[in-house]
């Protein structure tokens, strides 16, 4: 049986969320990790159990993983509390796709709520989960003062901030529970240069198998939040994975293989997320030093997901879909002999995704124009050849629809 650190694995992702965050928003650095340590540290006071104190963490990483589907919501001329709703309510049903052991309903979907029941559903103190109000405050007070910055003669004034805020912004209990936890030791316990630290001391291992519903789940919507990141990449990303599950029951994979190339396949452009909309919506060609940008967000896919205990061959698989046969890809410059079968499928894949879906710079092609493409690259020593053949076969049903996905799973 594989198994992965499931929490690990959240923790990255909630780290390229952040990149999207403070490129959009302007919000602080490790946000997401000094959420979860906030509430993990909330809910350990008032006497949860791990798994209590885990569903917290988690949710309280992924709180903003519908960033992407606000900042559309607000470019396309929605009110501030329509936008607001549209992110908390697909936040939810992202976490609520972890399908958790432990009830984790409201936790995210009323994280913009105030006591007083100013928030965008209009929900008072006590109306909702506790959790949803630990998240709150946790999040309300980072994104105001920055606390990785803060001194700690500053201190006493966010205490004070707190209670004044009390049964207006904040709930009684979740006031008082942030008073009890919000020390010197906690505070500094919060810089960036010890929160990785902080964060794997306070959040337990939540170790899970890949055949579950719980990593599928995952992989479809970091799958959608990457996709969100462009129009014109709006199924990229979800269509690459469920390609490459027809492709491995194309195959005839084991069970394990075709969840780890799904995984892989879902995740393949995480670092994409750092990479800003103008550049990748351009309608002309990109510059030398756009393009090095463009680059990097595969790196950033390897550094974020190179730290995942039992995610190192998924890692591998994701990252080399750049590179080429001949040694001319990118970021590594891997040649043949270093790039395994899953890796070249998955470059195939993504080359033929690209190719057939519309983009800025060129309109949406058939199977038949694709593949003429992906001949000749295959014909040049670029991919794999025989790959290329397959897909041609077992994707021609296909052209110009969009492959379902994994039974069971989205």
């Amino acid at each position: 049986m594989a198994t992965i650190r499931m929490d690990s694995l959240i923790k990255s992702i909630a780290a390229a969320l952040d990149i999207v965050e403070i490129g959009l928003l302007g919000a602080s650095t490790n946000h997401g990790k000094r959420i979860a340590v906030l509430c993990a540290q909330m809910g350990k006071f008032l006497g949860k159990n791990t798994e209590e104190i885990t569903a917290l963490a988690v949710c309280a990483l992924l709180h903003d993983s519908a960033l992407t589907e606000y900042i559309i919501s607000e470019k396309a001329g929605e009110d501030h509390d329509t936008a607001m709703k549209k992110h908390c309510e697909i936040g939810q049903q992202n976490v609520d796709a972890l399908c958790f052991k432990t009830n984790v309903k409201d936790f995210v979907l009323y994280h913009h709520e105030h006591a007083d029941g100013s928030g965008p559903f209009g929900i008072r103190e006590g109306e909702g989960s506790l959790e949803a109000e630990l998240i709150t405050i946790a999040d309300s007070i980072d994104v105001a003062h920055h606390l990785q910055k803060l001194e700690p003669e500053e201190l006493p004034v966010i205490r004070n901030i707190i209670i004044n805020e009390t049964g207006k912004h904040y709930s009684k209990k979740a006031a008082q529970t942030m008073l009890e936890i919000l020390d010197l030791p906690t505070l500094l316990s919060l810089k960036d240069d010890v929160i990785k630290q902080t964060a794997l001391v306070s959040l337990s291992p939540w170790i899970v198998d890949i055949q579950t519903e719980t990593v599928f789940g995952l992989a479809g919507f970091v799958a959608k939040i990457i996709d969100y990141k462009s129009v014109f990449t709006k199924k990229h990303s979800t269509q690459i994975a469920d390609k490459a599950w027809f492709m491995g029951k194309y195959y005839q994979y084991k069970p394990q293989e075709l969840a780890e190339l799904y995984l892989a396949a879902s995740l393949h452009d995480l670092g994409k997320l750092a990479v800003p909309s103008d550049i990748l919506e351009k309608p002309g060609k990109l510059t030398d030093e756009e393009f090095e940008i463009i680059k990097q967000h595969i790196r950033l896919t390897w550094e974020l997901l190179n730290e995942v205990e039992g995610l190192e061959t998924i890692c591998q698989w994701a990252s080399n879909h750049h590179e080429k046969l001949d040694g001319s890809g990118y970021p590594f410059g891997k040649k043949a002999s270093e790039l395994d079968f899953n890796s070249r499928l998955l470059t195939c894949l993504d080359i033929y995704q690209a190719i057939s879906e519309e983009r800025p710079y060129h309109p949406g092609r058939s199977h038949g124009d694709t593949m003429l493409i992906l001949n000749e690259m295959a014909d040049t020593g670029k991919i794999d050849k025989d790959i290329v053949k397959d897909i041609n076969l077992a994707l021609a049903p296909y052209d110009g629809k969009d492959l379902p996905p994994p039974d069971n799973y989205r």
